[in-house]
């Protein structure tokens, strides 16, 4: 297995850099959208490597483009709105980054200035949540909500909003209505999948309850086998989608945590491994490869989306190196960070 070092980190979060606008902006690609989850999952790959500047400009960006209702809208290209949903988990997501870059950077006016964000955007999104518990995924601009909800969208708003009560506490504003809202969250997700509109053909529906730490422990590794054989080819990492042969970095290195969340080093190593396959030599990483020709006598790898490496990607490749790095693994020669076990909570529990 190849080694992930340092300077493999430093020109991956380059690559990531490239593509920041001035006006701190991080879209998918060159002159492609940016979406505010994405964006900040970018912001705290910047970070890893110490780009603490650009990471805030990136934060700074997303304080000056806030509506007055504390979201975002889901698209952005340049200075324009490309799409005027507001999309519940793009708008929960500042709290991961913000704690994020707390943690890498002990900055407490940072945390003291961004709280006046997260505060109004964790507030919107709880305003979508139902009796029973999930998060309605998105309004509309005028903002009506949606009628359903995602799986993958709640879990992940489930972390944010752990992420947020812990900002909260450190500003000395306990929130426990923010704690009381994910406990209930998190017992939908776990003992309720009628509470969410079925995609059971996506991978990340499949390991993002155990990734946001809402199944653990052995019903998490329990989770996590039941579809194993679904999703995952040893050789080429994790499909995107289980009816089609594209196996996507970005979802291979988030289920890499996800078995990490779960004790499972060596099954997170094996993920990991096959990003490998998808790394440019910039440091980039192609959004994903597809095997078309699966069942004939040609079946080389193509990159899907056409040559696409983005920025998102090579993000969740940075932040799974860093967990890795906490959990000692020898498959990276890196120091792992101060926020290293934000998506792992068990890393130092890992054998």
């Amino acid at each position: 297995m190849e080694v992930f070092t340092a300077k493999h980190a430093e020109q991956t979060a380059k690559s990531i850099a490239a593509v920041q606008l001035e006006n701190g902006m991080i879209p998918w690609f060159d002159d492609g959208h940016c979406d505010p989850w994405n964006h900040t999952e970018c912001a705290m790959a910047l970070d890893l490597v110490g780009e603490f500047d650009r990471a805030e400009r990136a934060y700074e960006w997303l304080a000056a483009t806030q509506l007055e209702n504390g979201a975002w809208y889901q698209y952005y290209v340049r200075s324009f709105v490309e799409v005027d949903r507001l999309d519940a988990n793009c708008v929960a997501y500042v709290a991961t980054g913000v704690w994020h870059h707390y943690l890498c950077t002990s900055d407490e006016k940072f945390l003291e200035k961004m709280w006046q964000v997260v505060k109004p955007a964790i507030d919107f999104v709880l305003e979508l949540q139902t009796e029973r518990g999930e998060i309605i995924w998105a309004r509309y601009s005028s903002g009506e909500p949606y009628s359903f909800s995602l799986l993958t969208a709640s879990c992940s708003i489930y972390h944010s909003l752990k992420m947020a009560a812990n900002i909260a506490k450190v500003v000395d504003e306990p929130m426990p209505n923010w704690e009381l809202a994910a406990e209930i969250l998190g017992k939908v997700i776990l003992n309720q999948p009628e509470a969410f509109a079925p995609k059971k053909r996506w991978a990340m529906d499949w390991y993002y309850p155990v990734l946001s730490g809402v199944a653990s422990g052995n019903r998490g590794l329990s989770h996590l086998e039941e579809k194993a054989e679904i999703f995952v080819d040893a050789a080429r990492g994790v499909k995107c989608v289980s009816d089609r042969t594209w196996f996507t970095a970005a979802e291979t290195a988030e289920c890499a945590m996800a078995y990490l969340n779960v004790g499972e080093l060596k099954r997170a190593e094996e993920l990991f491994a096959t990003t490998f396959l998808m790394r440019q030599k910039d440091g980039s990483y192609y959004t994903g490869y597809a095997y078309p020709n699966e069942n004939g006598s040609r079946n080389k790898p193509v990159a899907f989306p056409a040559n696409e490496t983005s920025t998102y990607t090579a993000s969740a490749v940075l932040l799974t190196a860093d967990a890795l790095a906490l959990a000692e693994s020898e498959l990276v020669e890196i120091s792992p960070s101060p926020a290293a076990a934000v998506f792992v909570s068990a890393n130092e529990k890992v054998a």
